[in-house]
């Protein structure tokens, strides 16, 4: 295959209805395994609920008035059994592949437009039997109501198209609800009939009607009866549309599902073939009532004879009557106006390539059948139905044959194939088996072939059909089945594979996984592979309805059909080629195509309604058909004219659009390649900015870190320096301190004992040498003698007790500072929070504002700790100065009677264990908002005001603890609402030891 040119994608979103399954039901492709959640036999009363259309009863009581018994009897008996067997694999291969009839259709030899015309068959016996079975109810409300039937056909169309908006999700439940109802006052007359009548069988089996044989059997009638019954065939199709939503065949379902899909695909004649028999029952019974023939052909008035033997009181008898008919047509005509929006949706989808909805197409289906109403649809049932039996009865033939004939001989596919995607247009098999048959059919049917031709023309269609489809398929040899293999057929056949081995070995449960699942390129949603194909326009997974509504590709992933691959047609092929084509236009040939088919259609309808109508005439004169063939000219002629302009016309605007869109077509390549190489020239460009903006960034990061780093390594310097200055500032001072103190101290001994001694001299002198000079006694008083004597040993006291104070002090600050020690030694800790305290002493005291700060001494029996000691003093020293801001800032805040109440107190616990020694300081202060704790250990964080804190004790105090010791420093809330914090240096800090075993120096001072 050639290059395919590819179209720029557009992402499809459907309409409202569209995109509700719940109103769609899936009405264009593949029923999927989430959506059939109904169970066997739920789906089988849905389907068989719609049986109950009072049609059946039309038709055998207009076939036994007109053709007597016996011909009515035997023809539908052996139309119902051909229809049961046509109905077996039509039923069995939607119930597998979870199709409905048009999918059916186009992978059983039609192809893809050529399965339309079966669109327009099952879509005409929808909209025709809803006219009837509307007709049917409008007639039993106007005998009930004396509504004019005018107003009775649009009221019996109008209730219909709601309950048929939520689709098979709302019909269950009517089928389900009004089944018993129906099925009680459907065979109550019939008992009570033969009860009450026991001789009516006899006389109604010796019913002559309007035969002119009599009731004896007449080949002519028998045919003529058969081929309005023929066309209940095209019924199949409403069971399949609900067949498709059986659940899949699994062995705990085996049963079951057999059952469901024979019952109500195939097993729906059966009850047909009883209520067509019960029509010609009641309708003789009706006559014998005394009712009209014309009336007796109606379901109502047959109902009506038939409840006379139910029910004595008549009013009584008409409410029965009514309520069974309004019941029975309403299960029916939900079923009609549903199968004819999904054939009416599968039709317009495929020629116009737009789909608004199914709600659309019900609408418009409705909308055909009052028209059809309206018009008098019920007076002209026979011939109605007789003509469209022949194309039926076609189609069904076609379809059939290929499912029983090509398929097990593999003339065709083993598989239905439904998508666009991989089918041709018109496959010769079907389609032109079913068009050949039908032609013959009505051409029979109008009498060109004789009386006999005439009565058996739906055999005709049937046969002709049945055997034209494996003769097709055989000759083309299964070519135009598959216009390309699907790339998702073995993952297809490979989930079915997977699915029963789950089946088998879960007890044939199976769910359906995520990964199961294909993303759709165009609509963007997830879909079964069933439902999938590829695009190579698109380049992508595309769904089946994206597909069938997809205007622009033009079937350009698959091959043309070519009828010259045959080898029987391949020398035609070539003169035609040699010959003709040179000298034909195509412009020409398009006319002729087109001319042709409309000019046969208009002739055909023409033929067909002056047929019907001479028909109806109850004598023919002998010019009668020169007359009508003369005015048929005359009409038909004039006609023709106006065809062939409307051809030539169509055919131009399709040229000028071809040629229109060959041109944008060309525009939008051009334009997509542009876009492609602008595209990649953006993404390079987007490509070169990413690099740089990441090379940028990381740049920045690096220098944002560093300078980070810088300031944290300069604070920390900084403060260091400070500490460091503090310390050799309180170093010295405690040092020239220290030697005037030793010094006072040291003397303070011996003044003690020289002063002693002088007042013992004095009181040696005053006891052996008395004096009584005055002068000496008034200095003697003047100077207080005795008082100075008992005073000046308290002096020498107190001086004691002030020098012992300041050695303590100055022993503190060299402890404190630790310059004169090892950087690395083992330490008590408590010397050092000792320390500590010392020097925050005099912030310890009361004041007039509050009284004094409490320290809660928790120790325990602390080992030695190898540690850097005045780091260690530095961070307790930190974090008690930030616990007496927060108890100052606490007692601010707070009453006098509260701080009383209240008093400030800071508790340090030390506790050990194998691995940490730990030091908890804690506060009954304000605490620490828990916003703000993450941040305590940040540097530059603080809580205080500006200028009262910069925001690095925390965090130097963080990494001396961390970084230097291997330790931990952490925040806990204290058990009185304080802030508190944890200090845990490990008690084998490995990093200390090295350090300590590398500096002899420091472990000999040690």
């Amino acid at each position: 295959m050639a290059t395919i040119p590819k179209i720029l994608k557009e992402r499809r979103e459907y309409n409202t209805w569209v995109a509700n399954e719940t109103f769609e039901d899936y009405s264009l492709r593949y029923t999927p395994k989430s959506f059939r959640k109904w169970s066997e036999l739920l789906v089988a009363n849905t389907a068989l609920g719609g049986i109950s259309f009072l049609a059946l009863e039309a038709i055998g009581g207009s076939l036994v008035i007109n053709y007597g018994f016996y011909n009515t009897f035997w023809a539908i008996s052996l139309v119902s059994l051909i229809i049961f067997l046509a109905g077996i694999p039509i039923a069995y291969y939607a119930a597998k592949y979870n199709i409905d009839m048009d999918l059916l259709t186009r992978g059983a030899g039609f192809g893809y437009i050529g399965s339309t015309i079966t669109s327009v068959i099952y879509a005409s016996f929808t909209f025709i039997f809803f006219a009837l079975e509307a007709a049917i109810m409008a007639q039993a409300l106007n005998l009930y109501l004396n509504l004019p039937l005018p107003w009775g056909y649009l009221l019996c169309s109008l209730i219909i198209i709601p309950m048929v908006f939520y689709g098979v999700t709302f019909i269950n439940r009517l089928q389900l609800w009004t089944q018993p109802l129906w099925l009680i006052l459907m065979v109550m007359p019939y008992l009570f009939v033969l009860h009450r009548e026991p001789g009516v069988l006899s006389r109604w089996i010796e019913f002559g009607g309007n035969s002119p044989s009599g009731p004896g059997f007449n080949p002519l009638l028998f045919g003529a009866a058969a081929t309005v019954s023929f066309s209940l065939i095209a019924q199949l199709g409403e069971q399949v549309d609900y067949l498709r939503f059986l659940p899949d065949r699994q062995p705990h379902n085996h049963r079951r599902w057999w059952f469901a899909a024979m019952a109500a695909g195939p097993g729906w004649i059966i009850l047909g073939w009883a209520k067509q028999i019960g029509g010609a029952f009641l309708a003789f019974l009706a006559l014998e009532h005394g009712i009209a023939i014309a009336k007796a052909k109606e379901p109502v008035y047959m109902y009506l004879a038939g409840f006379q033997d139910v029910f004595t009181s008549p009013e009584t008898v008409l409410g029965v009557v009514t309520l069974f008919v309004v019941v029975s047509q309403i299960k029916i005509n939900v079923t009609n106006a549903y199968a004819g929006s999904l054939a009416w949706s599968n039709f317009f989808s495929r020629l116009t390539h737009n789909h608004p909805g199914r709600v659309v197409w019900l609408v418009f289906n409705v909308a055909i059948s009052l028209l059809l109403m309206e018009l008098g649809v019920f007076e002209t049932l026979e011939a109605v139905l007789g003509l469209y039996s022949n194309v039926a009865i076609a189609w069904i033939g076609a379809l059939v044959a290929d499912l029983v004939i090509n398929k097990p001989l593999g003339w065709s596919p083993s598989y239905i194939e439904f998508k666009r995607a991989h089918l041709y247009n018109i496959n010769p098999v079907g389609f032109g088996a079913t068009v050949i048959a039908s032609l013959v059919a009505i051409s029979a049917f109008v009498g060109v072939w004789g009386d006999y031709a005439q009565a058996y023309s739906p055999f005709l269609a049937l046969g002709l059909a049945f055997i034209l489809s494996p003769i097709l398929a055989k000759l083309t040899g299964g070519r135009f089945y598959i216009a390309r293999v699907n790339p998702y057929q073995s993952q297809i056949e490979a989930a079915a594979v997977i699915s029963k081995m789950d089946q088998t070995l879960n007890g044939g449960i199976r769910t359906l996984d995520n990964h199961d699942l294909i993303d759709c390129c165009l609509c963007e949603q997830s879909y079964e592979p069933q439902d999938m194909a590829y695009c190579p326009v698109y380049e992508g997974a595309i769904c089946s309805l994206c597909c069938s509504l997809d205007s622009r590709c033009h079937d350009r992933c698959k091959p043309p059909m070519q009828l010259g691959e045959l080898s029987f047609l391949q020398p035609l092929q070539a003169a035609f080629d040699s010959k003709i084509a040179p000298h034909l236009d195509r412009k020409l040939l398009r006319f002729l195509g087109a001319f042709t088919l409309v000019s046969s259609i208009t002739g055909l309808l023409f033929v067909v309604v002056g047929y019907l109508g001479l028909k109806d005439l109850p004598e023919r004169s002998p010019h009668l058909d020169e007359t009508f063939f003369t005015l048929f000219l005359s009409l038909y002629a004039p006609l023709l004219v106006i065809l062939g302009i409307a051809s030539w016309w169509y055919v131009l605007s399709e040229e000028s659009r071809e040629l229109a869109e060959e041109e944008l077509a060309q525009q939008n390549q051009q334009l997509a390649q542009e876009i492609e190489e602008r595209q990649r020239f953006q993404q390079q460009l987007e490509e070169l900015t990413q690099t740089l903006e990441q090379r940028v960034r990381e740049r920045t990061e690096a220098l944002s870190h560093a300078l980070h780093s810088l300031k944290d390594t300069q604070a920390q310097l900084v403060q260091t320096e400070k500490m460091s200055g503090l310390g050799q500032l309180v170093a010295g001072v405690a040092h020239e301190i220290n030697n005037p103190v030793n010094f006072i101290y040291g003397n303070l001994v011996h003044a003690d004992e020289y002063i002693q001694d002088l007042l013992d001299f004095i009181d040696l002198y005053e006891q052996n040498c008395p004096m009584d000079d005055p002068e000496v006694s008034q200095r003697r008083e003047e100077i207080e003698l005795e008082f100075i004597a008992e005073d000046i040993l308290k002096i020498l006291g107190s001086m004691r007790v002030g020098a012992e104070r300041i050695r303590e002090i100055v022993s503190s600050l060299r402890n404190f500072s630790r310059l004169d020690e090892a950087e690395v030694k083992p330490v008590d800790l408590h010397e050092g929070i000792e320390s500590t305290l010392t020097i925050l002493g005099n912030r310890l005291k009361a004041r007039s504002e509050r009284p004094e700060i409490t320290i809660i001494r928790d120790y325990g029996a602390l080992p030695p700790v190898l540690c850097h000691a005045g780091s260690m003093n530095q961070v307790f020293m930190n974090i008690l100065v930030n616990a007496l801001d927060a108890l100052d800032e606490r007692d601010r805040q707070r009453q006098t009677e509260e701080i009383y109440a209240h008093p400030s107190a800071i508790r340090i616990a030390t506790e050990f264990d194998a691995e940490f020694v730990r030091v908890i300081i804690e506060d009954n202060g304000l605490g620490i908002p828990e916003n703000l704790r993450s941040q305590i250990f940040d540097p530059f964080f603080t809580t205080k005001p500006i200028g009262k804190g910069t925001g690095l004790g925390m965090s130097i105090c963080y990494q001396i603890v961390t970084e230097k010791h291997g330790g931990n420093l952490s925040y806990q809330p204290s058990v009185t609402g304080g802030a508190g914090f944890v200090i845990e240096l490990p008690r084998n800090a490995k990093a200390l030891r090295q350090e300590l075993s590398s500096k002899p120096q420091l472990q000999k001072l040690s």
